[in-house]
């Protein structure tokens, strides 16, 4: 929705973060109330992440006002709050094409700007980056600090913990702002978050502000006595910061995040005196200083395109559910039916559906917080003891628990059941969010069970067919966005295990779908028959184990067998044609081709455009299918 652009008179004047130096600090103080106002104005038209940048305005232009990027690498964990940084480090320009195809990443990323050291799009990788840029300079390499800023989300990960307990090891300088806001993308949740709560709950927020105040300019070495410091500053509290001293770090705080008065002068004396790891807890709220992104739900999470005077998002009318919605509500039909089925997500409660699982049944879901290799161990030890545990996870998250689902999961043959969102490609997130590589990871493992929906009804069946299997771990996919519009079923039914169905029989060449592809399948078949060809097309439904019958029938009966799915080779196609190769069809002349996605990361886009761009689209089903059949000449049938 467009809006009349903001008056920004002193924003105006940055081209670079160099120019901030230039400022004083009153100047510093409008630059920032200029920069939330162009944030806001500009995802207003772009849609995309919102309250997080808010949250983060005055801690980013103090950083920049006091650090000196890119020599210095600020590095923004998960990179959601990062559209302030990318407004003060050149990008203002572009900042209107913010996750649109060819325009401004939604996350850091080195090859779009100097000012973006390391990229993120997954969360709590912040520390050990910054840790690496701090060894790097020590061992020779790039100058500069390092500086992480992680929220408190993030931290809950183990991966941040471990990473600060090897910081604290190694003693080195470095910098790692705890960005708490009690919220990440869902509410926080878990001993770390009540514990960053505690640290300032039990005095006035007000009181404490002035304190931290006081505190700036009576202490001239604070890093040196971080713990007196955390003592003196948090006079009452119980815990200080007890828990990052013994990982090692200096810690500083809390202070509030939103206060330029306490933030330039506190990390102008970190940055002059700090010789260790340095942990600076500021306190600071998501959304702020937008009404509607404040009381919202999420603070503004995740936004479409919206009205900036009343918050109103603008939003896709569409005649079909999504597929995350028709998974939440089968399994809640699935679970009200059987009470030992649960649900476990880490941290994305709303985007897996799972928030209306949890209405249902709050106490058989577990939101376990950013920690997926827990999530699957958690799942598998539910399992073990006789629960039937859905673990709705992103494809890309499910890949950090990788080494879980082997070790713990699969190995064990324990019938832990996988929901894997976000399937396939993803548009504005681009690559990071991208799940290309589950059908890989998944099939490869001996005894999994893996599916994917070819449809929004195809996705309830599958979901009872995983409720029902207790012969070891299975899994299904789907894609983001919403279903095909089809007639649903009342309720699922399970399916056979490896048997996939015919949906529409022909001759010569017969496509052999895995997933949300085959309505581009059909569409393709329907401009061949204009042609005089018509392919005989399968729904495969299981990559894993394979419908052996179905496939060697398609074989044997056609000239050319073409496999498509909406993931990266080594997947369903691979193991298709492993089973060929195993029965000796390719000695009979059997034309074989797999469309798969491309060798490399595609950036963001529509979905439509990423998957016209990996070649899979309809008109490059029917180019296909003509190549492999030699006739590409033949003119279309008046």
């Amino acid at each position: 929705m467009s809006q009349d652009r903001p008056q920004t008179p002193v924003l105006d004047r940055v081209r670079l973060p160099s120019d901030l130096k230039a400022l004083s600090d009153r100047e510093l103080q409008q630059l920032a109330d200029e920069l939330r106002a162009e944030t806001i104005s500009a995802v207003s038209v772009t849609g995309g992440h919102l309250g997080a940048g808010l949250g983060v305005v005055e801690l980013t232009v103090a950083l920049h006002a006091v650090f000196d990027s890119p020599r210095d690498k600020i590095i923004w964990d998960v990179g959601h709050q990062c559209y302030p940084h990318k407004i003060l480090t050149g990008r203002r320009d572009r900042i209107r094409t913010l996750r649109m195809g060819g325009g401004l990443s939604g996350f850091t990323k080195r090859s779009e700007s100097p000012y973006d050291p390391f990229g993120a799009g997954h969360s709590s990788t912040s520390i050990s980056a910054a840790l690496g840029f701090a060894m790097a300079r020590e061992l020779g390499g790039d100058p500069g600090d390092a500086v992480a800023v992680i929220g408190d989300g993030a931290m809950s990960a183990g991966m941040a913990f471990e990473a600060m307990n090897n910081a604290g090891h190694l003693g080195k300088r470095l910098f790692v702002i705890l960005n708490d806001n009690e919220m990440s993308i869902a509410p926080p949740t878990g001993a770390l978050s009540s514990y960053l709560t505690r640290l300032y709950s039990e005095a006035p927020f007000q009181d404490l502000k002035s304190i931290a105040k006081g505190a700036v300019g009576l202490l001239p070495s604070p890093l040196q006595e971080g713990a007196r410091r955390a003592k003196d500053v948090l006079k009452g509290m119980a815990l200080g910061g007890t828990l990052f001293e013994k990982l090692g770090f200096s810690y500083v705080g809390p202070v509030d995040g939103h206060d330029l008065d306490q933030l330039l002068p506190l990390l102008r004396t970190v940055k002059q005196r700090a010789t260790g790891p340095v942990l600076i807890h500021a306190i600071t709220r998501k959304g702020k200083g937008y009404a509607p992104a404040e009381g919202a739900a999420d603070r503004g999470h995740a936004r479409a395109r919206f009205d900036v005077i009343t918050g109103e998002q603008a939003k896709s009318k569409s005649n079909a559910p999504s597929y995350t919605s028709v998974f939440a509500k089968a399994l809640i039909d699935q679970a009200s039916r059987d009470d030992k089925i649960v649900a476990i997500t880490a941290a994305m409660p709303d985007g897996t559906g799972l928030n209306l699982f949890a209405e249902q049944f709050p106490r058989r879901c577990f939101d376990v917080g950013i920690a997926e290799q827990h999530a699957v161990t958690f799942a598998a030890g539910l399992a073990a003891g006789g629960m039937r545990p859905f673990c709705a996870l992103y494809s890309t998250f499910l890949q950090r628990g990788y080494d879980q689902i082997v070790h713990d999961v699969a190995i064990q043959r324990l019938p832990v059941r996988f929901a894997i969102d976000r399937a396939g490609l993803v548009g504005a997130d681009g690559a990071t969010h991208a799940g290309a590589f589950d059908i890989g990871f998944m099939a490869s493992l001996p005894g999994m069970v893996v599916m994917a929906a070819a449809d929004e009804a195809e996705l309830v069946h599958m979901v009872a067919t995983a409720a029902a299997h207790d012969d070891g771990p299975i899994a299904f996919r789907f894609p983001r966005g919403e279903g095909t519009g089809v007639e649903m079923p009342e309720r699922g039914t399970p399916l056979e295990i490896g048997k996939g169905r015919m949906v529409a029989e022909g001759s010569r060449v017969a496509i052999l779908s895995f997933g949300t592809r085959l309505a581009e399948v059909m569409a393709a078949r329907e401009a061949l028959q204009a042609r005089g060809i018509a392919p005989t097309v399968a729904d495969a439904r299981f990559a894993k184990p394979l419908d052996r019958d179905l496939i060697l029938s398609l074989a044997r009966e056609h000239e050319a067998l073409i496999t498509i799915e909406e993931g990266a080779v080594g997947g369903f196609g691979s193991h298709v044609a492993q089973l060929l190769a195993d029965e000796g069809v390719f000695d009979n002349g059997l034309k074989f081709r797999s469309m798969v996605l491309p060798d490399t990361f595609i950036d963001h886009d529509s979905p439509a455009a990423m998957y016209a761009s990996a070649a899979m689209s309809a008109s490059d089903i029917e180019a296909r299918v003509l190549d492999v059949l030699g006739a590409a000449r033949l003119p279309a049938r008046a």
